[in-house]
């Protein structure tokens, strides 16, 4: 085996440990011997534990990231949120470990990118289309951030709970995801107040 295919190898057998087990749970020991090496070999690869999980995240981070702005073909504003919603649920579908790992907290990932962090670098690719809507309609355009950190937020967290349920199918519940946002943002009011009594 190459260098370059035992880094190959190493990357996998660590990407499906620390989905199974979290950061805390993986040890070298454990993905060395799955990998049937010694564990200098993995320190020689990463330089330990934290430097292969952060490989894993950003690896994991940048596909998640393409998947979702490579969907955004264009379109009616409708169809760009369907396809969103769709691509995000796609790689749940397609790539659950590598999604276990993303939403799973610990102190490599707070360095490296969390999926806070991944969930915002989506929202900022939204918040552009949204801002077009929004000044089309004559909504304040400013506001577009915060709306697009709401819709990605929603998908994002739909998608870990359906992570576990798997049910109904990921074309449905992106389909619904599209039903509350779109018809929300239908009936949007351009000055929103809160009916009880609320300050701060």
């Amino acid at each position: 085996m190459t260098g370059k295919q035992r880094r190959e190898q190493l990357l996998e057998i660590g990407r499906t440990v620390f989905a199974e087990r979290g950061y805390d749970g993986t040890s070298v020991e454990e993905i060395a011997e799955r990998a049937g090496v010694s564990k200098p070999v993995v320190y020689e690869h990463f330089g330990g534990k934290e430097g292969l999980y952060a490989v894993v995240v950003d690896r994991e981070m940048q596909l998640l990231l393409d998947m979702v702005t490579g969907a955004l073909t264009g379109g009616h504003s409708r169809e760009l949120l369907e396809q969103a919603a769709f691509a995000l649920m796609d790689y749940i579908d397609t790539s659950t470990d590598g999604f276990r790992i993303l939403v799973r907290d610990s102190p490599v990932a707070q360095s490296t990118g969390t999926f806070a962090s991944l969930i915002s670098d989506i929202a900022t690719q939204v918040e552009d289309i949204l801002g077009l809507e929004f000044k089309s309609r004559g909504f304040d355009a400013r506001l577009a951030p915060m709306y697009s950190q709401m819709l990605v937020g929603m998908v994002a967290l739909t998608g870990q709970w359906w992570l576990e349920v798997r049910k109904p199918d990921k074309a449905t519940v992106a389909a619904h995801l599209v039903n509350l946002a779109w018809h929300g943002l239908e009936g949007l009011e351009r000055h929103p107040r809160l009916v009880g009594d609320r300050t701060g």
